[in-house]
């Protein structure tokens, strides 16, 4: 999917192309930069202004990301698993925990909050 979110310094809206799966009606992604150390920018520009643009080729939706935690991280890491048979082996080489982020339709985000 681009992903279009908020520069988080300079308020400017920055795109980037990444691999997703759909999960129901969110999109879920994870924030890595080719399994090195660094968080990618966009996942930086997420954490401070999560209201984003994903564009796949069923078009453009309004979305929300958040991190994903507990039973939630665990179920998506799973299925991530089930399209990237290495996936473990990758992720052991970062020093900290690959976040896996969901993208809501803004017009869901938070609404069972």
């Amino acid at each position: 999917m681009r992903l279009t979110t908020t520069g988080r310094r300079t308020g400017r809206p920055r795109q980037v192309v990444v691999g997703y799966f759909e999960d129901d009606r969110n999109l879920v992604t994870m924030a890595m930069n080719g399994w090195g150390a660094a968080e990618p920018a966009w996942w930086l520009n997420l954490k401070d202004h999560p209201d984003a643009i994903a564009q796949t080729r069923d078009g453009s939706r309004q979305v929300r990301a958040h991190r994903a935690q507990g039973e939630e991280r665990e179920r998506l890491w799973s299925r991530w698993a089930e399209i990237d048979d290495n996936l473990d082996a990758y992720a052991a080489l970062r020093p900290t925990e690959t976040a896996v982020v969901v993208f809501e339709p803004r017009d869901t985000a938070g609404a069972g909050a």
